[in-house]
């Protein structure tokens, strides 16, 4: 099969292309040139098709009807998109554990919960994120706005999916059941966590020392340990911690709250591990 001549080659970045016309298409991604406007809103585009799909926007134009179940579409990138979850058809996979994926907007998500990678962060808590749509609600949580409320007991949450796990609660309703253990989840992502206590699979590996996680949770906090980073710090005197639990336990030394107590004698600590130890004098035979 000859090879496809691309005589026109952006002196930029010596990009090579076909023709000239989409030489110069491609100029405006280093010039910033957006030539249509669009009439209704003034947004601006760099090719005349972009500016065609975003007036579908004002028009509610959706020209991709799917023939099997007939949801229409105003992009063919996302009419193709829906077809694979007919067809099943899942072309792109994860070089590290082979699961395959339909989009690769859902592969790169995928791959960050190998690496650890939280590029998204918030300005308000600094407090970061894998995957855009998390920071979006959680910034909801700052906004105080959360527009899933509770039927049953007026709990509100910031998203849909976290009030249909709230509401497990009240019905029971847990459909993920574990065939080796018999025991039952509200949700698919504790149900494949809780998976891994039995299996012994760690699929999250850190880069720096190679040590390997069975939740991405477990690798964000253990990476901490090579960066030094210290995300949550005590309100009353600014001393940093790794961990939240960790400035959970802190405070308590400044409150006095003793929240731990012997059942043989009744007296309280601070830590659950002074409790332990505190247990083991009851335990002593008496010689």
């Amino acid at each position: 099969m000859e090879s496809v001549q691309k005589p026109y080659k952006c002196n930029i970045c010596q990009k090579s292309f076909r023709c000239s016309s989409f030489l110069n298409i491609h100029y405006r991604s280093h010039t910033g040139e957006k030539p249509f406007a669009c009439e209704m809103c003034d947004k601006r585009f760099s090719q005349k098709s972009n500016l065609k799909v975003h007036n579908r926007i004002h028009t509610g134009e959706l020209p991709y009807t799917c023939h099997i179940c007939k949801k229409s579409f105003k992009q063919h990138s996302c009419f193709d998109t829906h077809l694979r979850s007919h067809t099943g058809v899942k072309p792109y996979a994860c070089d590290i554990c082979n699961k395959r994926f339909p989009q690769i907007s859902s592969l790169s998500r995928h791959i960050r919960k190998h690496t650890g990678e939280k590029p998204y962060t918030c300005d308000l808590c600094s407090m970061v994120f894998s995957d855009r749509s998390q920071i979006i609600y959680h910034v909801r949580t700052h906004m105080g706005d959360l527009p899933f409320i509770c039927d049953t007991c007026n709990k509100k949450f910031p998203t849909k999916s976290s009030l249909s796990v709230h509401q497990s609660i009240h019905t029971g309703y847990k459909p993920y059941n574990c065939e080796l253990c018999m025991k039952s989840f509200a949700n698919s992502s504790n149900f494949s966590r809780h998976m891994r206590t039995h299996t012994g699979h760690k699929p999250f590996k850190c880069d720096v020392c190679s040590k390997t996680f069975a939740q991405s949770s477990g690798l964000s906090v253990h990476l901490r340990t090579h960066t030094g980073e210290k995300p949550y710090s005590c309100e009353l005197c600014n001393k940093v911690f790794s961990r939240a639990a960790h400035v959970a336990r802190h405070l308590l030394i400044h409150t006095g709250e003793k929240l731990y107590m012997c059942d043989v004698c009744g007296k309280a600590f601070q830590q659950n591990a002074s409790l332990t130890k505190h247990i083991k004098i009851h335990s002593r035979k008496v010689p």
